[in-house]
């Protein structure tokens, strides 16, 4: 009867998991582990999107603190207003993070997910050619990761912020607008160029270098696409500030 009961708890322990998000496991229980380690109060997510990073916090990761998301094109900070509509642990910032504050003409892709301030690049591989092509062009607002922190800082009053970066190509940059800032956050992520898909992407060499000089270690690389196959051409890096890792 023992040997029974287990088989059938092993059973009903069991859980179909969709092959179409398979992939993002390893990130979802790094974070959650990590998150808890370094006691994350905020989560600046830049290149929100329609708030895919946002919603696998609050639904698989369980984080409950506060989430910054910026997002400049219109329809999807729309989109994000309506699903952070009943949590008000979750802001949204309708701007991009850039190098200068002001305006910048912005690329919204055929998949907007591709969209960015930079240029779609198809030397390097082209089999995201048909997504990765502007459909329009926008006027949006920009602000450096100096500014927006000083601002948000102010505003919510966060002490240990977490920086979440998807930026097509702009990562690096961004990073770079707010060195005077960046020892404030506890941890990064940010998605590697493995192969160039913009203009401005930096050699994912090139990014953790930089990265490790600002004072942050990698903690974990995680694949961000379930078709990337048979070669990589991009990965989130977790990283976290090294002074929290003795």
């Amino acid at each position: 009867m023992n040997l029974l009961s287990r088989a059938i708890n092993k059973f009903l322990a069991l859980r179909v998991v969709d092959d179409r998000v398979l992939y993002t496991l390893p990130e979802r229980e790094h974070l959650e582990k990590l998150f808890e380690f370094l006691k994350v109060d905020c989560v600046f997510d830049v290149g929100a999107n329609i708030g895919q990073y946002a919603t696998m916090l609050r639904k698989k990761v369980g984080y409950r603190g506060l989430i910054i998301s910026f997002e400049p094109i219109p329809e999807a900070a729309t989109t994000l207003r309506t699903l952070a509509a009943g949590d008000p642990m979750w802001d949204i910032e309708q701007l991009a993070l850039a190098s200068d504050d002001g305006e910048r003409s912005f690329n919204v892709m055929k998949d907007s997910q591709f969209s960015s301030l930079a240029n779609p690049d198809h030397s390097e591989i082209a089999r995201f050619r048909s997504q990765n092509t502007p459909s329009s062009t926008i006027v949006v607002k920009t602000e450096t990761l100096s500014s927006a922190f000083v601002r948000l800082q102010s505003k919510f009053g966060f002490r240990r912020p977490f920086l979440k970066m998807d930026t097509q190509g702009l990562d690096v940059e961004i990073v770079k607008s707010g060195t005077d800032v960046l020892p404030e956050f506890v941890g990064l992520q940010s998605e590697l160029a493995i192969k160039k898909l913009y203009d401005l992407s930096t050699d994912f060499r090139e990014a953790v270098t930089f990265y490790q000089s600002q004072g942050f270690e990698m903690s974990a690389i995680v694949q961000n696409n379930r078709g990337h196959f048979p070669l990589l051409i991009e990965a989130n890096c977790i990283m976290l500030r090294k002074d929290l890792c003795r």
